[in-house]
């Protein structure tokens, strides 16, 4: 663990400023007891630190069978003096050096997740050396990478995620966060050894501290911890991933939202031609998206806040919208961003219910911030929201979030204290809307995926993976994102357009394989061989949907530089116990010529195959080989153990 406490000692080896982490606090700790506690799914070793202004707890949990640990630190105040904390960790693990004696240079290797809008979860690998971790001649001067983000989007900049590589021996460390608001994590190195440690983003990072009264306790964030011996990256990180096992939903049915049919502007009309289109193809959800609110005239993302119906988009109300949808045999879906009001709605005077940061009320160039701790706010939001769902007879709700509170707001101790609490009565309010609705199905959702942290996810029955909508990153986004979410939660874009032809077609919906397939666009001006082909593509989906639930995933294919213009190609091996999954996508540059990707068992013929060029197909026995006609093409293939 790591700590720091106000007045303590600050830690040197000339790190001031770049970290806290070895301060005077962390060297006056005294060991007092460590022990085991038996669970009912696993085991918890507690150890316990004594300090002089207080005692420090960790406890490392295992569930029998498990390919991870859970680590979280307590403090406790047992002066009789208020005591600050500016550092508290979830997790640190010393002492990582290359196992072999004679390692060279190059050995140790850190792999992070970049993310930003519509690009998300790009690999970020580089030898420790690269990073300025090489210790010194004299083993003296600390080396320190602090990385994470401050705000209330925990996925912007980078995801809280990071492996540690030891490519000599084929082993990886990996750590992830269970949390939703500011966070950090760092790698620091002075000697040969290795420090991986992260938690909150302490009070140089995230301007967080932590006032305790004589007494009181606080607990850090929980972390994920999982340590592999392997080749692939992708299976080091899947004990990560798949760690919510418990809460992956029993089935993986489809889903249908109209914003890429109406961009925002919605309709009894515009909703009543789609749910005919749709009808009998399928779709479990049928979702209205943004602006069923708005004024003529006004846009979606200026007046949120309000959520008053619109009469002129929605005449009839919105129980008419879900009478037609339920009528078609689906259940109907609707947006809110709960938290955020528009500069154009009414509610967007209503200042002293809203975020502040130093006095003065925060606001962006389009939204302000509702205050979730303030009882009016939840209040408004049960009326607007959670009311709305219930009398409207909907069973879905997308929550979406599309701004950042940035480093803290007012009302604790410290900006970065404001913001943790904010972001715990935030998901409060989710926890309030699966309790007044039993049943309702949450997407969570934050321009796409910027709240992909392992905590929202697992609280949530889905997570749009990005905003890509269209563009041709969206299966890299896709099969970047199986390194830190179940492909069963993570909800992938298939943008379907009246103008598309058969290899368009089925190279979105190939990449919606990737994860929980979600249809928007022209739907209702596709042609009947153009529906063929999506029914085709959605029949597949349903065959391979036991695999894309709980299966682990590896990537093969050069890397791709660019996400805007990519070029190469990119292949994805997803095996589970009910089969094994081929993703395939050729992108633009040179033609690749023909590309090979392994199977994990000999296998004689596909129990199914989606590929609408006549391209190339074949398998020898442990490899499966595709020659892509043209650029931006695809194709998918399912294997039972059957077929071997």
């Amino acid at each position: 663990m790591q700590a720091y406490m106000t007045g303590d000692e600050l830690p040197g080896g000339y790190s001031g400023g770049r970290t806290l982490r070895n301060s005077g606090t962390v060297r006056a700790l005294r060991l007092e007891e460590q022990h085991r506690e038996q669970e009912a799914a696993g085991c918890c070793i507690v150890t316990t630190f004594a300090h002089p202004k207080g005692q420090f707890v960790h406890r490392l949990r295992w569930q029998t069978g498990a390919g991870f640990v859970t680590s979280e630190t307590a403090f406790t105040n047992r002066s009789d003096a208020p005591v600050t904390l500016e550092l508290l960790s979830s997790f640190c693990l010393g002492g990582l050096s290359p196992l072999a004696e004679d390692a060279a240079p190059g050995t140790l290797w850190l792999h992070r997740l970049l993310s930003g809008w519509s690009m998300e979860g790009r690999l970020r690998s580089d030898p420790v050396e690269a990073l300025g971790l090489e210790p010194s001649w004299a083993r003296f001067g600390v080396r320190c990478l602090r990385f994470g983000q401050a705000g209330s989007m925990p996925c912007n900049g980078w995801f809280p995620w990071m492996m540690a590589e030891d490519r000599r021996s084929g082993v990886f460390w990996g750590c992830a966060l269970k949390h939703n608001a500011s966070w950090q994590m760092e790698v620091c190195r002075q000697d040969d050894g290795l420090s991986l440690c992260g938690g909150l983003a302490d009070s140089e990072f995230g301007q967080w501290c932590k006032t305790l009264a004589p007494g009181e306790t606080f607990v850090s964030p929980t972390a994920l911890l999982t340590a592999v011996q392997t080749d692939s990256l992708d299976e080091a990180a899947a004990p990560m991933v798949e760690w919510d096992q418990n809460h992956l939903p029993a089935e993986l049915p489809l889903v249908f939202n109209e914003y890429c049919s109406s961009w925002g502007s919605p309709s009894q009309e515009s909703v009543e031609r789609l749910v005919n289109a749709v009808r009998g193809h399928g779709f479990r959800y049928f979702v209205i998206d943004c602006g069923w609110y708005k004024a003529e005239g006004v846009p979606w993302d200026t007046s949120m806040g309000d959520y008053d119906v619109s009469p002129v988009l929605f005449p009839a109300g919105l129980q008419a919208a879900t009478a037609l949808i339920r009528g078609a045999g689906m259940v109907p879906g609707l947006w809110f961003e709960p938290e955020t009001v528009g500069h154009d709605a009414r509610a967007f005077d209503c200042t002293e219910h809203q975020l502040h940061r130093r006095g003065t009320v925060l606001i962006t160039p389009t939204r302000r911030f509702w205050d979730m701790r303030d009882p009016w706010v939840r209040q408004r939001l049960r009326e607007r929201v959670i009311k709305l769902l219930k009398d409207c007879g909907f069973g879905y709700v997308k929550l979406d979030y599309n701004d950042t509170i940035g480093p803290g707001c007012d009302g604790a101790e410290s900006s970065g204290e404001a913001l943790r609490l904010q972001m715990e009565a935030s998901r409060d309010f989710v926890a309030e809307l699966q309790r007044e609705i039993p049943g309702l199905v949450i997407e969570n959702c934050a321009s796409g995926g910027h709240r992909l942290d392992p905590g929202t996810v697992a609280a949530t029955a889905l997570s749009s993976f990005s905003d890509a909508h269209e563009c041709a990153a969206i299966p890299i986004i896709a099969a970047n994102l199986h390194r830190a979410v179940p492909p069963a939660k993570s909800l992938v874009w298939a943008v379907l357009r009246k103008t598309d032809d058969a290899r368009r077609l089925a190279w979105s919906l190939t990449a919606g394989l990737l994860g929980r397939l979600c249809v928007s666009g022209d739907a209702a001006e596709l042609s009947t061989a153009q529906w063929k082909i999506v029914d085709e593509g959605l029949a597949f989906y349903r065959l391979a949907a036991p695999v894309i639930r709980r299966g682990v995933s590896r990537r093969y294919g050069p890397t791709v530089t660019s996400y805007d213009t990519p070029e190469g190609w990119q292949g994805i091996v997803r095996t589970g116990d009910a089969g094994c999954l081929v993703v395939l996508h050729r992108f633009g540059g040179a033609d690749p010529g023909p590309i090979t990707v392994p199977l994990p068992w000999p296998c004689q013929a596909p129990a199914a195959v989606y590929e609408v060029c006549g391209a190339p197909l074949a398998v020898h026995g442990t490899t499966v080989t595709w020659q892509p006609a043209a650029p931006m093409s695809s194709a998918a293939l399912y294997f039972t153990k059957e077929g071997t």
